[in-house]
């Protein structure tokens, strides 16, 4: 599999959702514990750690303070050990019906309680008890089988989700998980919910939902059986196993899906490398040869293009274009420029890369505005000046989307056609694509749409077009008819009047 920063494992941070629907929040003031906030914030995120002692315990630290929960003899709970002492260690019991029970593994005591009333000193299991684990990660990524080291993919023919690809290229190895009461759901590109059997059914039916469960870092989905997804017989399918206990089998990895894009020149044709090492606009459809992973550099704010044949695009002799480096440097970073509908790549030798007239790529254009005229020295161009340097950038591997803003997930306020941005729920929203521009539906079949003074509203009748710049690694800005971008703010409401693409105007996704 490729490195260089393609394959990225990530970090699994979650929240804790007592029985009163409230949140396991640890505060920075005296280092206390308590249950008190509504959604899942930066304060309610927690890491699972394994015990350092190689036992069945393990830890729980804050994302935001570094510190671990810790419980002593008489039941008072903080989150103030820096390193993790015996007090730390706790057993996680999952429940029949998905949710946590956490007990001290040296005082035998089970955590829980409301509020600030926290303690870990009951004895036996109430609801006060049970805790319902929340993922706090962008829930789009790659699904990779611990055992077979294969990434899981969409088989349209076969119908079914198997864990058998090399690597996790197009859009079929996009997998969404969905939070569906108190369980985990597993969705295809194709919007389709994977059931324990193997089937890919359109409702989150009770057979299509999971209990997380942690093994060393690694994520095992429990059906309401009480079995676990593994992949199966030579293909890989992916269904529940015989299997009750998480083995190397029933373990996987989430890892980051970073954008996959396809490129159309001004002949109206794909860049592809097809037909070799050169980068050309030469194919009249998009397949995988047709298909880069598109990574920002978060300091330089450049772009790289990987291919499927293993390669990324670099700037060679005479300002050729070719997918032949295996590493990341100066030559593959090309910085973006955002066109309207249109992007202009600039390569590493301060010019745009243009098609030539046999339709290879190349860095040797020094204009790339519309209405420029041409430079003295070159022939009068078949095309107005800039149609050359421009690529339309189409976002293949998120047929359905989930934003994520700085306060938290965007989703459709309940009773209204507006839309919230500091939620711990999300929406999944559909994409469709047209002519450089994204369309975005949402719950119910209705389209977003601007209006008046700025709002944002989701029940459109007929579709409009919104812009996607990536602006930075895993987040991107989207620019609306008026050039304003969509933000989030204190008003926890999605808002079309922002003037620049960042801070609250840039979303995960």
């Amino acid at each position: 599999m490729p490195t260089n920063g393609l394959h990225q494992v990530l970090k699994i941070q979650f929240g804790l959702v007592n029985d009163a629907d409230r949140y396991l929040t640890a505060e920075s003031f005296g280092f206390k514990v308590n249950a008190s906030a509504p959604s899942l914030k930066r304060k309610q995120m927690w890491v699972l750690e394994p015990d350092p002692g190689q036992g069945t315990a393990v830890l729980f630290r804050s994302s935001h303070l570094g510190r671990y929960l810790s419980a002593e003899e008489d039941g008072r709970v903080a989150c103030e050990a820096e390193q993790p002492s015996r007090d730390c260690r706790f057993l996680v019991l999952p429940q029949p019906d998905g949710r946590w029970v956490l007990q001290s593994e040296p005082h035998g005591r089970f955590f829980g309680g409301t509020e600030d009333q926290l303690s870990c000193f009951a004895t036996a299991i109430s609801p006060a008890e049970l805790w319902t684990v929340h993922l706090a990660i962008h829930p789009q990524a790659h699904l990779l089988s611990v055992s077979r080291r294969r990434y899981a993919h969409l088989c349209p023919q076969e119908d079914e989700i198997a864990a058998d690809s090399n690597t996790p290229w197009g859009v079929d190895a996009l997998i969404t998980l969905i939070f569906q009461n108190r369980q985990y759901c597993l969705k295809s590109c194709d919007s389709r919910y994977l059931r324990s059997d193997g089937r890919l059914v359109w409702e989150p039916e009770a057979r299509a939902r999971y209990t997380l469960e942690f093994k060393a870092g690694k994520l095992a989905f429990k059906d309401c059986d009480g079995r676990y997804l593994a992949p199966v017989g030579p293909a890989g399918t992916l269904r529940a196993g015989r299997n009750t206990r998480p083995g190397k089998d029933e373990l996987f990895d989430l890892e980051e899906s970073p954008p996959q894009v396809v490129l159309v020149a001004a002949n109206h044709r794909y860049v592809s490398v097809r037909q070799g090492v050169n980068v050309s606009a030469n194919q009249d459809e998009e397949l995988d040869h047709e298909t880069f992973l598109m990574q920002i550099d978060q300091e330089t704010k450049k772009c790289t293009f990987y291919s499927s044949t293993g390669g990324y695009w670099t700037l060679v002799t005479h300002g050729g274009i070719q997918a032949t480096a295996t590493q990341v440097s100066a030559n593959t970073m090309f910085e973006m420029e955002w066109r309207g509908r249109r992007v202009a790549l600039k390569a590493s030798n301060g010019r745009y890369v243009c098609m030539k007239k046999n339709g290879q790529l190349a860095a040797i254009s020094d204009f790339v505005a519309p209405g420029m005229p041409p430079r003295p020295t070159a022939p009068q161009p078949a095309l107005p000046p800039g149609e050359d340097e421009e690529f339309i950038l189409k976002l293949i591997n998120r047929p359905i989307l989930v934003l994520r803003g700085l306060d938290g997930f965007v989703c459709q306020r309940r009773g209204s056609n507006q839309l919230d941005t500091n939620r711990s729920v999300y929406d999944v929203f559909h994409l469709s694509f047209s002519d450089g521009a994204y369309q975005i539906r949402g719950r119910g079949g209705g389209f977003w749409h601007t209006g008046s003074h700025g709002s944002v509203c989701s029940d459109g009748q007929r579709a409009e077009d919104f812009l996607f710049e990536f602006r930075e690694r895993g987040r991107l800005a989207i620019r609306t008819r008026s050039g304003k971008y969509l933000r989030g703010g204190a008003s926890g409401l999605l808002r079309a009047d922002a003037d620049a693409p960042a801070g609250v105007a840039l979303w995960e996704y």
